[in-house]
């Protein structure tokens, strides 16, 4: 079959609050980050944290190159994707992450229950201050 044969709809923009009960429902995301000339990706897991300045992603991690990168470089995407039967979308919010060290801060997301997959121990908290979101979404190709 060739793209002129195909009778979906055409792939939509998601607006901004479908973008944001996606990445709540993800069960995790990915993180990407530039530092010295590269460019890293990291799965984490993540919940949404709506504060007075908007909304934002939050997740836990260890010392390491993700928190190195993060500290270096704090301009970072994050990323969701996921489909069903009939639909698959992709949803990328880019912001500024920061390390959160204030016991006040750590306390109130502490609350949203992020818990990690990983069996190392995640004792540090980033928070990712969303400044724009976006995504797509189109019908799945059903088998003939």
């Amino acid at each position: 079959m060739n793209g002129q044969d195909d009778d979906r709809p055409p792939t939509r923009e998601l607006s901004e609050e479908e973008c944001w009960r996606l990445i709540e429902a993800a069960p995790y995301g990915r993180i990407a980050a530039a530092a010295g000339g590269e460019v890293d990706i990291f799965p984490v897991n993540h919940k949404v944290d709506v504060g007075p300045d908007g909304h934002a992603i939050v997740f836990r991690t260890a010392p390491g190159t993700k928190l190195l990168e993060l500290t270096i470089h704090a301009n970072v995407a994050f990323e969701v994707d996921g489909h069903d039967e009939g639909a698959a979308y992709s949803v990328v919010a880019k912001g500024r992450a920061r390390q959160l060290e204030r016991d006040s801060e750590i306390e109130r997301v502490a609350g949203l229950g992020v818990t990690p997959w990983a069996p190392e121990p995640k004792d540090r908290w980033v928070r990712v201050d969303v400044t724009e979101v976006g995504g797509r979404s189109f019908q799945r190709r059903q088998p003939e």
